[in-house]
């Protein structure tokens, strides 16, 4: 191996080290708590270490919000595979999807809250947001309806799911309640 090779795995390392940490400060103590001073004292690094992986914050919220939508899709196409029928996917999808919210809020702002300086549904959206999508739409559009747009269809679920999750992660919506609302959206959305 050689010079190069070994250093470029080193940069590669401690970038994911950043992310990983950033990610569970946010998760601890929220993403008011990840500051450069704060990353470069847990990694043990200078923060110009830090700068020369990310430009700031808002990279390093974008640089974890890749990662979860990565995650995330894994969640609901591992949820999907596993359910019976076009309507116990989509359940099994809302659920996935509500369950990765809930588990992983500090993640979940950052893909859907917080400005990562990430482009979203547009031409230069990153591959991870992009399968995301396509996650959710792999098992939408079957259920859209005769002449309904899947994208849009998709898009107006979503909605939909992620007003279920930050409502109910804020206290708005009874958590007791959780699983009729999926049942609702499932029975009234999804046409089969």
């Amino acid at each position: 191996m050689s010079v190069q090779e070994r250093k470029e795995r080193e940069r590669a390392a401690r970038e994911r080290l950043i992310v990983e940490t950033a990610r569970e400060l946010a998760e601890q103590q929220g993403w008011d708590a990840v500051t450069t001073r704060r990353l470069a004292e847990r990694i043990e690094y200078s923060q110009p270490v830090l700068y020369s992986h990310f430009r700031g914050k808002r990279e390093i919220i974008g640089a974890v919000a890749l990662q979860g939508a990565t995650e995330m899709a894994v969640a609901m196409r591992a949820a999907t595979a596993a359910a019976d029928g076009p309507r116990g996917r989509v359940a099994a999808l809302a659920r996935a999807y509500l369950d990765f919210a809930e588990r992983n809020p500090a993640v979940y702002d950052a893909l859907f809250q917080l400005d990562g300086g990430l482009a979203y549904a547009q031409e230069d959206t990153p591959e991870p947001l992009k399968d995301a999508f396509a996650a959710l739409l792999e098992c939408l559009g079957e259920v859209a309806g005769d002449g309904v747009d899947q994208a849009l269809f998709t898009e107006t679920f979503w909605a939909a799911l992620h007003g279920l999750a930050t409502l109910t992660r804020a206290g708005r919506l009874p958590r007791e309640d959780a699983e009729w609302r999926v049942e609702l959206l499932v029975e009234r959305l999804a046409v089969v």
